[in-house]
């Protein structure tokens, strides 16, 4: 049972985290309000240990974001919003944890908690291989078809990136295993990292195949943006109108928390 008291210290705890980040840059006004419903629902339904999950998450994402941000500027062009973090990327990568906290609270079911440590595994491991995958010295290559292209291009994928996404699940799914005694280490290592691996995979293949990507005819550049940074707008190239880049996160998140129920259950 969560306690009237629980459930303050999460808020407080959330307004905290999220002022920092505001003041930070490293979200927007619209992000913190984002950042601080996402957090309370998550410490304040599905415990600490999902609290914390979720911080490492968060810590370790603003603080690659900001990391040789100069040598990222270049990839940056590409990307549909910058290192700056509004409700919708907040959403799309916090949302489905607290929606899954939020069942797991009235509705309790052992895989709940493998679900979640899938969905943080996938959202880290995606964002760690686009703030590090970016910096590679030789470009990505598209995942479809192993074609050179320019780095930040959706659905880019290089060895950094896939093996920092890698690391990037396995590091939420050790430390699932830590803060849980009651659960193996070695289960929730092995589920954290080949989910967020596989989620960050699926999130590049619906970059290259049915995210709504543009084009700017004055640049000659392709971009999720729908006004290109020189300030013109862009017109579509491929993809379904409906489907950006938050909405590519949300469904690879959702894939990933899928995929380590499985491996959840075939290991155990």
């Amino acid at each position: 049972m969560i306690s009237p008291l629980d459930l303050v210290i999460a808020l407080a705890i959330s307004i905290l985290i999220a002022s920092l980040a505001y003041w930070r840059g490293s979200l927007s006004k619209s992000g913190a309000a984002g950042a601080l419903l996402v957090g309370s629902l998550t410490f304040g339904l599905g415990g600490w240990v999902w609290g914390i999950l979720l911080g490492i998450f968060f810590v370790s994402s603003s603080l690659l974001s900001h990391f040789k941000e100069e040598e990222k500027q270049k990839a940056a062009e590409k990307f549909d919003k910058g290192s700056r973090r509004d409700i919708g990327q907040v959403l799309a990568n916090g949302g489905l944890g607290s929606l899954i906290a939020f069942l797991s609270f009235f509705f309790p079911s052992p895989l709940w908690f493998p679900c979640f440590v899938g969905v943080m595994a996938t959202v880290t491991a995606d964002t760690w291989a686009t703030e590090l995958g970016t910096l590679a010295k030789k470009p990505p290559r598209l995942i479809t078809t192993s074609q050179v292209v320019e780095i930040g291009t959706s659905g880019g994928v290089s060895p950094l990136g896939t093996a920092v996404s890698f690391c990037g699940g396995l590091l939420i799914g050790l430390s699932a295993g830590i803060l849980s005694p009651e659960t193996p280490v070695g289960l929730t290592a092995i589920a954290g990292g080949l989910a967020g691996l596989a989620g960050s995979l699926i999130d590049s293949l619906l970059g290259a195949t049915v995210q709504q990507i543009y084009y700017c005819d004055v640049c000659q550049k392709d971009t999720e943006r729908k006004v290109h940074k020189c300030g013109h707008e862009t017109r579509p190239l491929r993809g379904w109108s409906w489907l950006n880049n938050d909405l590519v996160n949300l469904i690879a998140s959702a894939v990933g928390g899928l995929i380590a129920v499985g491996l959840w259950l075939i290991l155990q």
